[in-house]
């Protein structure tokens, strides 16, 4: 069920809802933040410092392993919703039974790859993680096969993909909830990166945490590495992007903009009588014929 709407402030705002009591839109605008979470979100200036920032970055692998060590592959849902929001995975394809190929760059455990490899037969993944110990979990699921998928190791911001990857040779590329975890300053080596192996006129799909969603407002004081940056307790990190900021990134990367817009979501905690707002940015960026 959908209804679309359009005012001044959202042009072709679609409103739907969904099987776990949520309802989500699609814009171009950001969220508009109450008075007291404006206040707060201004009040907290205070940055996370240099040492700690710099002791964090060369730390940023550990601290995933160690995130996957915890949590194990319980941590994350599976993503079956991909091919739903992303119906580029099907409308690829010349003919039905085509073979794709493609990329889960930051694959995690696996919990968008094997929904994926489940749902269509006809594809064949590459899947890379900055986590050796997410990439063995991978590897341990019974849905892995070699003959399907390819997993390894890698550090998108400095590991050349082609060692794994022929050049242009893949027909979609997903970038799922992984950019935010990167130090915006490194965000660019990871869409240089990814470019090489895309095949001309094939595309990037993307979603990941919007501007003012609700885990960014749910940050303490001496949490913020920079703007919109902040840093978990577990030392993760987790940027929130805005549309300009995105758009930008991927255009000067040498990629075309095809979709690029918001998706806010109100889920809704029935028993606890509880509404939280979710914000994602949800993208699709080609890589152009020439």
């Amino acid at each position: 069920m959908f209804q679309e709407k359009t005012s001044a402030n959202h042009l072709n705002v679609v409103t739907t809802s969904t099987e776990d009591g949520a309802f989500q839109k699609k814009a171009h605008s950001a969220r508009i933040l109450s008075p007291e979470e404006a206040e707060r979100l201004e009040n907290d200036r205070v940055l996370v410092s240099e040492f700690k920032q710099l002791k964090l970055e060369k730390e940023a692998q550990k601290n995933w392993d160690l995130f996957y060590k915890r949590n194990s592959t319980n941590f994350f849902k599976d993503r079956h919703w991909t091919t739903r929001e992303f119906q580029e995975l099907k409308a690829f394809r010349e003919f039905a039974d085509q073979k794709l190929t493609i990329l889960e760059a930051g694959c995690g455990v696996g919990n968008c790859l094997f929904p994926l490899l489940e749902d269509d037969l006809n594809i064949f993944a590459y899947a890379c993680d900055f986590s050796p110990r997410a990439v063995e979990y991978v590897k341990k699921n019974a849905l892995y096969s070699t003959e399907r998928c390819k997993v390894f190791q890698c550090d998108l911001t400095k590991d050349d993909l082609l060692e794994n990857i022929p050049a242009d040779s893949v027909d979609v590329v997903t970038l799922i909830f992984v950019l935010s975890a990167i130090h915006p300053e490194k965000m660019h080596l990871v869409l240089k990166n990814i470019y090489k192996v895309l095949k001309p006129g094939k595309c990037v799909l993307f979603r990941d945490y919007g501007l003012y969603d609700h885990a960014m407002l749910r940050f303490k004081s001496g949490s913020k590495l920079g703007e919109n940056f902040y840093v978990r307790q577990d030392g993760t990190r987790s940027y929130f992007f805005t549309e300009e900021f995105l758009s930008q990134l991927f255009k000067s990367e040498g990629y075309e903009q095809v979709v690029n817009e918001y998706v806010q979501r109100e889920t809704v905690n029935r028993k606890e009588d509880l509404r939280v707002p979710r914000v994602f940015l949800q993208s699709k960026f080609q890589k152009p014929f020439n």
